[in-house]
């Protein structure tokens, strides 16, 4: 019986051995593949790199060249030149972008107009005139609830509360 728990136990440990094995294995391949990677990066890095600085090089040569028969009055007109050049488009750009703010601007001020009167027209009741005004606010500073004003004056409770706002009372 005490033989049979070894066999067990040595079964179990050679199971674990061999599953680390292969944790190991995938992640050293899983490792191998991300720096194959990296490396394949680097070497096209290294590669820009390389023909960038012949670029640079290159174009340095022939400013030397350029400039050699150029005076420096017009050396600074062609830095304005490309300056414009490069400027140019972006001014464009922003001129555009404020006609489109501006009428924007304009439409939602007429929006807003439009708003406005239409909302005069339905917030003003008709029923509400002079003579009632003072009659609610000489109410109200009575102490008179607005339910019971709105009662004894006939007018909607709404139009009462209307009314204590403009006169600033509520």
């Amino acid at each position: 019986m005490h033989f049979f728990n070894i066999e067990y136990v040595l079964v179990a440990m050679a199971a674990v051995i061999l599953y680390l094995l292969y944790y190991v294995y995938t992640k050293d391949m899983a490792y191998t593949k991300n720096i194959r990677s990296v490396a394949s990066v680097v070497e096209e890095l290294n590669r820009e790199i390389y023909y960038l600085k012949k670029n640079m090089t290159e174009t340095q040569n022939s400013i030397k060249k350029d400039t050699r028969g150029m005076s420096d009055e017009e050396i600074y007109a062609e830095i304005e030149r490309s300056v414009y050049d490069m400027v140019h488009p972006l001014s464009m750009s922003f001129k555009n972008l404020q006609e489109q703010i501006s009428s924007i601007d304009s439409h939602i001020e007429s929006r807003v107009t439009s708003l406005e009167n239409g909302v005069k027209q339905f917030s003003i009741p008709n029923s509400v005139n002079g003579n009632d005004d003072e009659k609610i606010v000489s109410l109200y500073k009575q102490g008179i609830t607005l339910e019971t004003i709105s009662k004894e004056l006939n007018i909607s409770q709404p139009e009462v509360e209307f009314v204590l706002k403009i006169n600033k009372l509520k």
